[in-house]
Formats: C-alpha cells, structure tokens, sequence
C-alpha cells in the first residue's frame, strides 16, 4: 500500500467521522459462554472510569482492565500489554504494540504461555502458541477497540472456563457489545517507522425488535524499527445481536483476520557482543545472503569430507566453486543474519451464543463455535540448497548455477512450515439460582483437525523471486506432512452458598483429552495418547469484614492436555521416541493454595495475595541446534517445580481526574528434580535451580489523569533478571521501561474538530536498550543459545479519533 493510499484511508475514515455524531459506547460484556463468571461482574459496583478492579468478591485472584484503559493505549496495542501492569504477570515483546507474534510472550507466577488458558467470550482460544496448534491469538481474534475488557486470574480460572491448558491461571476476554444508539467510531494514527493505523466501526442501534450490531475494520501497517520488512494486518469483525426481553438474547459473530509479518532476526550474546542489538536480516542485501550460503556450504563439506577421510582434504571438490571457505568480514557464524522469514495467518472465527431464562429460576448460556486458519511460517535458510530442476517463484524450472559442482541452482532454499485448522465446538452453562445457593453445571467438547507440514520450494541464484510474506507453491520437496486430530470433552459441576458475610464455593471439573497423529509424508509419528482426569476439584471462600474489607481463599487443582503437532507435544520426535514415552509419559498437573485480602474504601481500592503451587510431571522439550535447521526436540516428564510468591496492588482515585496503579510480585519458582534417563543417570542437575524465564521481582507503577478534556497517563515497569538455560548460568538483566500519553477532546467549542480527540504517545520513553523476549527458539540445558530478540526503541506516535 503506498503512502497516497494510505492518506486515502485515513482521510475517509475522518471524512466518516466528521458526518457522524460522536457516541458513548458501552464498555458491557457480551454474554460470555461457560466464562469466569467475573469477567462479567467484575464492574459490578465500580466508577465506570475505574482502570482496573481488583476482583471484590472473589475466592480467587482475579482482576479486571476495562475498555476505558485500552484507550488510553496506542491504537493498535495488544490487550496483553495492557495487563502487563498487573501483579505476577510477566509480558514481553519486541515491538511498540505488544503484537509481534514471534515475539510476544505472557507467563503468569512462573507458567508459560502453553500452561495457560485463554478465551474471548468464552469461546477457547487454545494456548494462544505461536505454532497455530488449537486456537488463535488475541490479537488475531478481535480488534482491541472491541474489547470491553481483560480479566486476568492468575491462579486459576474458573470451573467452566473451556480450556485444557490452563495449570497456572487464565486470561478471559469480553467483546462489547452492540450499542444501542446509531453511531461511529473511528480513529488514524502515524507513528515511528511508518506506523499507520486505521480503524472504524458502525453501529446500527436498536433497528428494531431489539436487533442491533456492528461491522468494524481496522488495519495496520509498520515498517520493522530495524532491518527491512513490513509488518501489517487486516481485520474485520461483525456482531448481531437479538434482545428477547425476559428471555434473553442471542448473539451472533463473525471475526476475519489476516497478518503477515517479517520477522526479526534471534539473537544470541555471541551475536550481540560481534553485531549489537540492532543486527537483524539482510533483506535488502540478496548476493550477500547467497555468499554467506555459499560459504557455509563449502564449509560443511569440507567438514564431512575430511570427518570420512581422516582429516585430509585431497580430492575435495568444493558446491559452490570460487567462494572459499571464509565468511564475510563482520559474520562470524551462518546463523549472524539469514536473509528473511515471516509469518502468514489468515484466520475466520464465528460463533453463535443462546443466552436465555428457561425459568426464573433457571438459565443457560450455550455457545456453538467454529474456526479455521491457514498458516505459513518462512525462513530463507542457507541450509537447504534449491536443487536444479526445482521450479521458482514465478513458476519456471530453476537451472544449474554455473558455479555449483552439487547439482544446486541456488544455495537458498525457501523452508516453510505451514499449518492448517479446522475446529468447532459447543460450550453449554445450566445455573440454577435458588436465591442464598447458585448451582452450575456445565460442558465443553471440540473437535480439532490440524494439519502441519514441512515444505521447501526453490529460490533463485540471481535474484529474490518468492516473497516471505506470500503464500507459496509448487515445493521441491516436503520434508514431512500430517494431520492431528484432537477431541476434548470437558465438564464441570460447581456451587456457590452465601451465608450473610461468608460465601462458599466448590466444585470440580472432569476432562479427557484424546490425540491421534497420521503421518502422511516423512518419517515422524503415527500414534495416539490421551490425557483424562474425571475428578479435578476447586474450593473457595470469601469473608466479608466490614467497611469495604474481605477476605479470599482457594485451592485449585488442574491438568494440562497433551498437544497434537509435529513441532511440539509428545508427537513431535521420532517414531521410536514416541514409542519409547507413549505409555509412560503423564500430563503436567498443578495445585494451587492462595489467600489474600481486599480492601475497598472511598476512590482506594488495596489487593495481596499470597500462593504456593505444586507444579508436578513437568514436560521438558530440550531443543536442538539452531531453530531454522528444524531439529525434533527431545520430551520428557522431568519431575516438580515448587511455586511460592505474594502479590499486592493498588488504585487509588485521589480526585477526579487523577489516579494512581501500582503493583508488585514476587515469585520464587524452583525445580525440585534433576533431569534424568531412563536409566536413572542424571543428564542435567536442574533440581533447586530457578524455573527459566521467571523474574523474582515485577513492580509496575501508572497514573493517569483525566478531566473530560485533557488526558495523559504515564507508566512504568520494573523486571529483575531472567534465566535462560536450565542450569542458570546464562541470564538477561532487569530493566525499566517507561510509556507515556498526552491528548486532548474538543468540546462544543472545538469548531470541525468538535467531537474529536487527538493523542500523542511515546513508547520506550528513556530509549531503553535491552532483550525482551527470551525462548524465542527454546531453552537449553546450559550456554549461550540463539533465542533471545531486542526490545523496540523509542516509538512516537499520533492519532485522531471520534466516537469512543
């Protein structure tokens, strides 16, 4: 899209804005299926300017951010960057919006993103993993201007939250829903490295008989803060919505995705102390991407041949003749620099949820869900040579380059992985509400066809003819091709009883997951293993003492499936190896104890926590060499971790317009268990070290002000140092980071700008210079390792908007 285009777009989506009138939209959730029920309530008895509710009434930690806190944030960012600021919750990513798939990582008290669950109006949106294996991520599933709010329990979610991933606590979002009144709401911005944003939403109003929706587009488009790429989205999302009256309601909706991104280059301390932070792909630089190819091959043959030929090179002949065996002055290994990836998700997600009173007495709430996404993950590798003969990008058959002795045509080759779902479901809620006791009981079952390949198409000696961001065809050769089936049947049976100022709750939830891998190309895995636990049970009690205090108590015990992939899971090794673990391998399990109290007094709202978790039949993938040369892991149940931690926030209202967050963590998460074979010799003395990726320390700080006219809000993040290796001797050090906003909305007085708002934000105040995400490419035992990815510089943007 050129740069006139995209003034186009804006200018008609101001144009829009400035012929319709600016409208309050309701920030409500709308009827989320089998979902925590405190993302529905949490605003219950809150300022709806509140920016976070600390979950009041809850046994468990929980907090919500609401709508009104996503505005205030550069459009465009991620809701999980907007969680960032609460307790125990550890986000990283390596650009401005939180977005950047490859990148962006969230963990709570010490759990990764797999041992999470996530769900957007209750709707299951797998463990969000980057390898598109059951479900989407956020950023994907719904523009963030549609979201009415984010709850986060870091301990656990509740019992019907559809998730078979969820050990270490959930993140659950809330669409809006469709307002009631006719409106428009739209917004533009530009920004650092040719940011642009656009977005716009129609609601229809109350057309009659109660029938109202919305239709809304947004787009963005961004050019990568260093190296050469794009990163850019189209998104549409569509909801209807039918108010019966005292029978309640049905909704209906359409989300439609598509995101391509260029990557940034892993790094590694090696490669940053040789290159610095900013090294990244040569995208712009195709003959040196072929020279560095070319040596590394001969290197390698080198190599083989005097392995195969003790030490001596006599008679060696060399793939690419004339390009010798030394690198480029400033590349020290191959893997300095490749020359592009990218990632490729096109996604479609719909839904319909029946939300009705059978009685009065009795209610459900059922869901029916379907998604599809094709997916393609892009690496022009130097270590896969296009072979002669191979066809290229624009479809014609590659020759013999004129310096190769091995048959090449090219030392690049084009490696993909690519993906396919096909996945729908039902969630179905029954309460039963007898005034003093709330009886629930309820069920989850999906069925998920997943097909994942390895594919390598050919690439030109001369000049680039495939595109990372495109789709591709016509491979020379498909390294492996399966397909995935997994069925979940989840069920769940909980109570609630009030007592005056104690109320009591309990239950437990029953799950089985099944896995089945066909192989139908290569030499991976044909097998099946499930996982099943019928009897997985939750308490909890909450105390009220009076004068806006409480207190809060939970134990929780849940259970992480097994995944379906050729990448990741028990799936993703060798047919002997799954062979080896198929009837011994145990799905990782937890149980949580946490306590706390909550205080609520005037604008003050106070919030601790502490916990302890017993993590037990840890899963531990070892990787294997560079992530680009595709090697199987190596999966293994690897004993305990023991959690323990508290958590306090804060919020406090001090007027009007000016409030104040702040929070902190502190985590200590260890492994109990040295890492062992099957013979009982220990390979890695893990046990007592600390669990990778786990900062001890997090403290966040915000205050925002806002009169009606002026806002502005600035935020900081404080996170202690990181391991990445198992063995704790490879770490990246704390950091600050700073963001701060300013804007201001033109009232009556405001002339043609009259129902606008204009805002300008900065990210990385202080232009911090760090790691952000670390795992990027896996965790190994000990040493430096190429997985580490550079947090964004110093971003400004600006943008105008109506409507909100």
């Amino acid at each position: 899209m050129n740069v006139l285009t995209k003034f186009a777009l804006l200018a008609g989506v101001a144009a829009l804005c400035l012929s319709a009138p600016a409208t309050a939209q309701e920030a409500a959730p709308g009827g989320p299926a089998v979902a925590d029920q405190a993302a529905a309530d949490q605003t219950n008895g809150q300022d709806s300017s509140d920016i976070v509710v600390l979950g009041f009434g809850e046994s468990r930690q929980v907090q919500t951010v609401s709508a009104i806190d996503m505005e205030r944030l550069t459009p465009g960012t991620s809701p999980l960057k907007a969680i960032a600021k609460l307790p125990g919750v550890n986000f990283q990513s390596a650009d401005a919006f939180g977005a950047y798939e490859w990148s962006t990582r969230i963990s709570l008290r010490g759990f990764n993103q797999n041992q999470l669950g996530f769900t957007l109006d209750g709707v299951p949106l797998g463990d969000m993993s980057y390898g598109n294996v059951n479900g989407l991520h956020i950023s994907r599933a719904i523009i963030s201007e549609n979201l009415a709010s984010t709850t986060v329990a870091q301990g656990a979610g509740a019992l019907g939250t559809a998730s078979a991933s969820n050990l270490g606590g959930t993140i659950q979002f809330v669409s809006r829903r469709p307002s009631d009144a006719i409106g428009l709401a739209a917004s533009g911005t530009y920004g650092s490295d040719n940011t642009w944003r656009g977005f716009a939403r129609l609601d229809t109003g109350d057309i009659g008989g109660g029938l109202k929706g919305y239709v809304s587009y947004g787009y963005l488009s961004t050019d990568k803060w260093k190296g050469f790429g794009v990163q850019r989205q189209h998104q549409v999302n569509a909801k209807l919505e039918e108010d019966l009256g005292e029978r309640g309601s049905i909704t209906a909706f359409v989300n439609y995705s598509d995101r391509r991104e260029n990557d940034y280059q892993d790094l590694s301390y090696d490669i940053i102390s040789r290159r610095g932070l900013r090294d990244d792909n040569i995208t712009d630089n195709y003959a040196l991407a072929l020279q560095i190819a070319r040596v590394y091959q001969n290197q390698a043959a080198l190599a083989a041949y005097q392995a195969a030929n003790k030490g001596s090179a006599a008679g060696f002949v060399a793939p690419w003749t004339g390009a010798g065996f030394a690198l480029p002055t400033g590349f020290g290994t191959v893997d300095d620099a490749y020359y592009d990836a990218a990632g490729l998700r096109r996604d479609w997600l719909g839904g319909v949820t029946f939300d009705g009173k059978l009685t009065d007495a009795l209610s459900i709430v059922s869901t029916t869900y379907y998604h599809h996404n094709k997916g393609q993950g892009s690496w022009i590798t130097p270590y896969s040579p296009t072979p002669a003969g191979a066809i290229g990008g624009a479809g014609q058959p590659l020759p013999l380059a004129s310096s190769a002795a091995y048959g090449y045509a090219s030392p690049l080759g084009f490696r993909t992985t690519e993906y396919g779902i096909d996945r729908g479901g039902n969630l179905t809620r029954l309460t039963l509400d007898t005034g003093a006791n709330q009886l629930q009981v309820g069920g989850w079952y999906e069925s998920n066809s997943f097909t994942q390949a390895r594919r390598f198409y050919g690439m030109s000696n001369t000049a680039p003819d495939r595109n990372a961001r495109d789709f591709q065809s016509n491979p020379y050769f498909t390294q492996w091709n399966g397909k995935y089936d997994t069925e979940t049947m989840q069920y769940f049976v909980a109570d609630t009883l009030r007592l005056g100022a104690l109320t009591l709750n309990g239950g437990w939830k029953g799950m089985r997951v099944k896995n089945q891998a066909n192989l139908l190309t290569g030499t991976l895995v044909n097998g099946r293993i499930k996982a099943e636990d019928w009897f997985l049970p939750q308490v909890g009690a909450v105390f009220g003492l009076g004068n806006g205090a409480e207190l809060f108590a939970s134990y929780t015990e849940n259970m992480r499936a097994f995944v379906s992939s050729a990448t990741t899971g028990p799936f993703a090794t060798t047919q002997a190896g799954f062979n080896a673990i198929a009837n011994t391998l145990k799905p990782e399990t937890s149980k949580t104890i946490e306590g706390g109290a909550r205080l609520r007094s005037g604008g003050l709202q106070l919030s601790t926590a502490g916990y302890y978790i017993d993590f037990s039949n840890r899963l531990l993938s070892f990787s294997n060499g560079a992530g680009i040369i595709g090697n199987p892991p190596t999966l293994n149940n690897a004993g305990s971790v023991h959690s323990y931690g508290a958590e306090l926030s804060a919020y406090y209202r001090i007027v009007r317009p000016l409030s104040l967050f702040a929070s902190y963590s502190y985590n200590k998460a260890t492994y109990e268990d040295d890492v062992r074979n099957a013979a009982g010799t220990v390979l890695t003395a893990t046990a007592g070290k600390t669990v990778v990726d786990t900062p001890e320390h997090m403290a966040k700080g915000e205050i925002v002000y806002d009169d009606g006219a002026v806002f502005a809000r600035a935020g900081a993040d404080y996170m202690s140092k990181r391991y990445f290796t198992y063995l704790n001797d490879q770490s990246v050090g704390g950091r600050v980071l700073v963001d701060a906003s300013i804007g201001y909305r033109f009232g009556a007085g405001g002339g043609v700008l009259r129902g606008f708002a204009i805002e300008g934000s900065v990210t990385n105040l202080t232009d911090k210079k760090y790691v952000s995400t670390i795992g990027s490419n896996g965790y190994t035992a000990s040493g430096d390792n190429q997985t580490l990815l550079a947090g964004a510089p110093r971003q400004f943007f600006v943008t105008l908007r109506t409507g909100f």
